[in-house]
């Protein structure tokens, strides 16, 4: 533990906002993980919902910096190509 005051209160932030971005992260990928189920079983009407869903988490993890916008594009390219292949 640091012995200088402010530095404690920096650790305590930093520990509460790695506990927000974690559950973030999870449920990034649940979300993920839900879109993909939903291709795999075939089923393009909740394939599409599940998408417009796990688009949305992607941009709000760029936005809060939790992802960078390369990687975002990318797994936004990904979904939607697997979402092309269900037509």
């Amino acid at each position: 533990m640091a012995n200088i005051k402010q530095q404690q209160k920096r650790d305590i932030t930093n520990k509460k906002k790695n506990l927000l971005n974690a559950s973030f992260k999870s449920s990034l990928k649940t979300a993920i993980k839900a879109f993909e189920a939903s291709v795999a079983a075939g089923n393009k009407e909740q394939a599409l919902e599940t998408f417009k869903f796990a688009c949305k988490k992607v941009d709000k993890a760029v936005s809060k910096g939790i992802l960078h916008k390369n990687n975002a594009a990318n797994q936004k390219s990904r979904l939607s190509k697997m979402l092309n292949s269900l037509a």
